[in-house]
């Protein structure tokens, strides 16, 4: 097994929207895969019917289009070990039921619904297993001639794998090292349902990572307790040497308090627990999603890479390449993650800080225009320049640079009180005198020109560029005042502190 190529899948159900544990899951595998020189493989376990919901499939191949995350075969890709959808493998799987039927090591059961409900109603904690099996209706206790005759009849039934008590069943698990379950403590595990012929997850998953040659299963925490089941079943179908490693991955946990994270934990929070946006077809409930929050995918990754698994160094910024270079397996916690939002956050700042201008000025651009306002690129990829090191999100900077396009109608009142002195007009009547006098409206020429006439005057710095700050932005907030000015240009300045001293003369 050493000697094969590395193989590892993801493989989730199209039951609703992707959760962000399990994109942390598909990441760590991606990663394993690319380290290791191998391949990715992306399959759709869709053997729960019941449980289907339409749209799920096509949200989860978009998310990862979304994220960067690449496969390299599978659903939608294709290969040589398709199809890659379990309800297009059906015949497959049959042939495997009926090989452990056929070699004992699995049997036929009839009870209906009502009578295991019964059963557990009369036995507590309950187990369809080696103590209770000689007392159900299935095809070890029935007579040849009665199964066949239910059988014959269409009468429902499931496949249940025969487990044998008095086992010792080691997993040698790359995170968690050696476990050892004694095999009393399992049930006889539904494999088969004739009411929808397809698997339950314990066998297709087997016969699927067999035949699509996987060498390791890296998956959440919670599919742990179904580690010992799925090593009988590779021991039952002589498969044992080429079982995968398992490595079982820590949960993702609540940001406060105990437990796994859940969507709950986000609606409470405000902070998205789905890729992208969810629009439930069946209630019509809209969940929000990382990508219309204006999370940037590579912070969604980076941010996700470190929840769980350390590099041993202080680096926290990672490419995606760079995040193969470094990523080994063994270097997951055994113990959860703290899913800190926050943290977070501060991975899609950062990520604005490194991208370019022009980058973030084309994202800016749209809520721009979106205001009511038609600037060039050019001016808004210089406030963008002056702000984006202000802000966490692109559709953060509005707020904050609206008045580089928009004249204030309004000024802040609490700024208005503390800045806007009894002299406050005077001295901005005579600071358009001195910038009207200027050729040169750089924020250099401004700079030195106003410093002249401030010293001249004996005025107060500070009083002055306040003053002049509510004159032109409305309240205490923006970049240096130059630089303010500088942007807006000669006539725009000049027409903010007129009609700013008109304004605020009348308060």
């Amino acid at each position: 097994m050493d000697n094969r190529k590395v193989r590892v899948r993801f493989a989730p159900s199209p039951t609703g929207p992707l959760h962000i544990g399990g994109v942390r899951t598909a990441l760590y595998n991606y990663l394993f895969a690319r380290a290791h020189g191998g391949d990715f493989v992306f399959r759709i376990e869709d053997t729960d019917s019941n449980r289907f919901v339409p749209g799920a499939e096509e949200y989860i191949i978009s998310a990862f289009k979304w994220l960067g995350i690449k496969f390299d075969e599978g659903v939608g890709i294709g290969g040589e070990h398709g199809p890659y959808r379990q309800s297009e493998r059906r015949k497959i799987y049959k042939r495997y039921v009926d090989r452990l039927l056929d070699e004992g090591k699995a049997y036929i059961a009839f009870d209906t619904p009502e009578e295991l409900e019964r059963k557990r109603a009369e036995t507590s904690n309950f187990q369809y297993d080696a103590s209770t099996r000689m007392t159900m209706r299935n095809s070890l206790t029935l007579p040849a001639q009665e199964v066949q005759a239910l059988l014959d009849e269409d009468r429902q039934y499931v496949v249940r794998f025969k487990v044998e008590p008095g086992r010792e069943i080691h997993i040698n698990d790359i995170i968690r090292g050696e476990v050892v379950v004694r095999s009393d403590i399992l049930d006889d595990k539904v494999l088969y349902k004739s009411a929808d012929e397809l698997p339950t997850y314990h066998l297709a998953n087997i016969v699927d990572d067999h035949l699509m040659e996987i060498t390791h299963v890296i998956r959440g925490e919670e599919w742990l307790p179904s580690a010992p089941l799925h090593v009988l079943l590779y021991e039952a179908f002589g498969w044992r040497d080429t079982m995968p490693k398992f490595a079982h991955l820590p949960l993702l946990l609540k940001p406060e308090g105990k437990g796994k994270l859940s969507k709950r934990d986000g609606d409470r929070l405000g902070f998205p627990v789905f890729p992208l946006e969810w629009r439930d077809s069946r209630t019509g409930e809209v969940c929000p999603g990382y990508r219309e929050a204006g999370w940037f995918p590579e912070a969604v990754v980076n941010f996700l890479a470190l929840l769980g698994w350390n590099p041993g160094t202080e680096q926290e910024i990672f490419s995606l390449d760079e995040l193969v270079r470094a990523f080994d397996v063994t270097r997951c916690s055994k113990s959860g993650a703290r899913f800190d939002y926050q943290k977070g956050v501060w991975f899609n700042h950062e990520y604005i800080l490194r991208k370019s201008d022009k980058e973030i000025a084309a994202l800016f651009a749209p809520i721009v225009a979106n205001n009511g306002v038609d600037e060039s690129m050019e001016r808004i990829t210089r406030v963008v320049s002056m702000m984006k090191d202000r802000v966490s999100f692109v559709k953060e900077l509005w707020p904050l640079c609206s008045f580089f396009f928009i004249p204030p109608v309004s000024y802040d009142e609490k700024t208005r009180r503390k800045r806007w002195k009894e002299y406050s007009a005077e001295q901005m009547n005579e600071l358009i005198d001195v910038l009207a006098a200027l050729g040169d409206f750089s924020g250099a020429a401004q700079e030195q020109a106003v410093g002249a006439w401030i010293e001249e005057k004996g005025y107060k710095l500070g009083d002055v560029m306040n003053a002049f700050r509510l004159c032109l932005v409305g309240e205490g907030k923006g970049p240096g005042m130059y630089d303010i000015s500088a942007f807006l240009g000669k006539e725009e300045t000049l027409a903010r502190i007129k009609r700013a001293i008109k304004v605020l003369a009348q308060n």
